[in-house]
């Protein structure tokens, strides 16, 4: 069940999006893109100034689901739904941040719909869609793969041991810096909890897509966007973890580099996780690069 004072169901074209918001909706509106809307910690939602929005896109958490293993949609209809998700709450236009695979989609948001995205942040992210990379570009690191290929794959119904294992892979994702393990084990659970399995779909594959992404890997992508991104007008800001392993640090600096005026903020020691440590420096950059906010620490 939804928590009805928290989270709502909003309907966006063929499809119900489950929504989270923080703040008073006459605030300057932050839209938060990643897989699930847990992938975005609600204290740093609570710190942003103005009105914020976090979601789970298709196939994931609360939201219309169908089969994460293969998914009937493409990239560009979760640019679409989250374009669909600011005219159904009345957002003409919003600071629109990404955070890992979420960022392909804030790319193209802020590419295919410019008059929506007010600033723009990616965070974790790189320029080119599911699969191989560009050779310029580096890959997943290779102690990121190793885990992947020794780790025994959990019994994805089994709460306990989808924890076990996603809070060590959490661990190698984290990079160098300090692991909150209590921390990692409490998000893994609360995005088991609200991962549920309508009648006819195998809930192995629900609680494996929102743990890992994995429907993202199927989603066909269409043309490349790396190549426009020299059309971003938007005031852009790149957050990327130094030693992330899942996307290392040489894909945020090609994303600072071809977006016209783009800030990049390496967070020293940080990973593919983004950690306490890190949340208010995270939010100090958000909103110092979101025109018409006032940083917190104002």
């Amino acid at each position: 069940m939804l928590n009805q004072e928290q989270e709502r169901l909003v309907r966006v074209g063929d499809v119900q999006l489950c929504v989270e918001t923080f703040g008073e909706p006459g605030g300057e509106p932050f839209l938060l893109i990643g897989n699930t809307m847990l992938t975005w910690p609600a204290a740093v939602c609570e710190r942003l100034p103005g009105f914020v929005i976090r979601y789970d896109l298709r196939d994931t958490g609360r939201s219309t689901l169908v089969d994460p293993d293969k998914p009937a949609y493409t990239l560009r209809d979760l640019v679409a739904d989250a374009a669909g998700l600011l005219d159904a709450l009345g957002v003409p236009r919003a600071h629109v941040a990404g955070f890992g695979p979420g960022g392909w989609i804030a790319q193209l948001l802020a590419l295919d719909h410019p008059d929506r995205v007010a600033s723009l942040t990616l965070i974790g992210t790189r320029p080119t869609a599911p699969g191989r990379s560009d050779p310029d570009l580096p890959e997943h690191a290779p102690e990121l793969m190793r885990h992947m290929r020794s780790a025994a794959e959990p019994d994805w119904t089994d709460r306990a041991a989808v924890v076990e294992a996603m809070t060590d892979a959490a661990r190698v994702l984290a990079g160098p810096g300090p692991f909150d393990e209590a921390a990692a084990r409490e998000h893994v659970g609360r995005i088991f909890d609200r991962s549920v399995a309508p009648d006819g779909v195998d809930p192995r594959a629900v609680h494996r897509s929102n743990q890992t992404g994995t429907a993202f890997a199927s989603l066909r992508s269409g043309r490349r966007w790396r190549e426009r991104l020299g059309e971003i007008r938007a005031p852009a800001l790149v957050i990327h973890g130094a030693d992330d392993p899942f996307f290392p640090l040489g894909n945020g600096e090609a994303l600072a580099r071809e977006i016209p005026g783009a800030e990049l903020v390496v967070l020293p020691g940080a990973g593919q996780v983004l950690q306490a440590a890190d949340w208010d420096q995270v939010v100090r950059a958000m909103t110092q690069a979101a025109p018409g906010t006032t940083s917190p620490d104002s």
